[in-house]
């Protein structure tokens, strides 16, 4: 964040600052080195000139991908905002008692520069994850029948359960895996786990900084049951990229792209009814100055 705000300060000594800053981070931004970290970002826009805001979005409300993240908005205090952008307080679904708390936690000349962005109710989610799976994945293949039973032998009794419970539904079944170190192990130790969900919605996205980051799919048509890695489309599908957009040929880089990057649909909503209306308000009052 310094070295990016050092840019911003530098084009504010040439009274060049941008009218909007937008800045987006993972939630536990709000919570980190006790709110101390939230607090400074805070304290750098309010100590600058922004009176700003923040959001949570998670992208599930518009993607198969549980992804929710911290967005902060910060708009000139020499421009207007229009009424109907603010709201007199903490809104649910865009302000979480994890925001409420941090926002407890700020300076009173921060908290002064506050605003409660409104935003409205998200748009029914139109697709699940099976939706976004290829048939004839590019950049993966499918794993043996015994790295399969391997994946398998990694599940505790109630992920074996989903397991056999899938088998059971009939159609085709689709489940997202993430592998993760657990203390269950016989005596107590830690092993690792593979988990598996079938709620038609894909974990969130990381980098692939070890084995454990990358998403695994599972797919099982009756007593058939086929497993692999997420496809970098798939991947792509998953942070609302359309399948023309072109993607890194090496499967770890093409991964980072979409873990490392911010949902399109999140950020278009973001736009449409926070951004583009606090520029255009923007622009008017230059407008009518000139």
């Amino acid at each position: 964040f310094w070295p990016f705000w050092k840019l911003i300060k530098a084009l504010g000594d040439e009274d060049r600052a941008p009218r909007l800053v937008v800045l987006e981070n993972v939630c536990g931004a709000l919570s980190s080195h006790d709110g101390k970290d939230f607090a400074a970002i805070s304290s750098a826009l309010s100590n600058n000139g922004y009176r700003f805001g923040a959001v949570v979005i998670n992208a599930v409300h518009f993607l198969p991908q549980s992804r929710p993240r911290l967005f902060i908005i910060g708009v000139r205090k020499s421009s207007p905002i229009p009424r109907a952008l603010i709201a007199s307080g903490p809104e649910g679904e865009w302000h979480p008692s994890a925001l409420v708390e941090a926002y407890g936690k700020l300076s009173k000349r921060a908290q002064s520069s506050w605003e409660w962005w409104r935003l409205p109710a998200p748009p029914a989610r139109t697709s699940i994850f099976a939706d976004l799976v290829e048939d004839e994945p590019h950049g993966v293949t499918w794993h043996t029948a015994a790295e399969t039973k391997k994946l398998l032998g990694m599940m505790n009794p109630l992920n074996l359960a989903k397991v056999e419970a899938a088998k059971k539904a009939g159609g085709r079944q689709v489940g997202t895996i993430y592998k993760r170190t657990r203390a269950d192990g016989p005596n107590g130790e830690k092993v690792q786990r593979a988990e598996i969900r079938f709620d038609d919605v894909a974990g969130c996205l990381r980098t692939p900084t070890g084995g454990s980051s990358r998403q695994t799919i599972m797919v099982i048509e009756g007593k058939r049951v086929r497993s692999r890695l997420l496809s970098p489309r798939e991947a792509a599908r998953l942070m609302g990229l359309p399948d023309t957009y072109a993607l890194p040929k090496n499967y770890n880089d093409a991964y980072h792209l979409a873990g490392d990057g911010v949902a399109v649909p999140v950020v278009r909503f973001l736009a449409e009814h926070i951004l583009e209306p606090l520029l255009a308000a923007a622009l008017a009052v230059e407008k009518k100055a000139a």
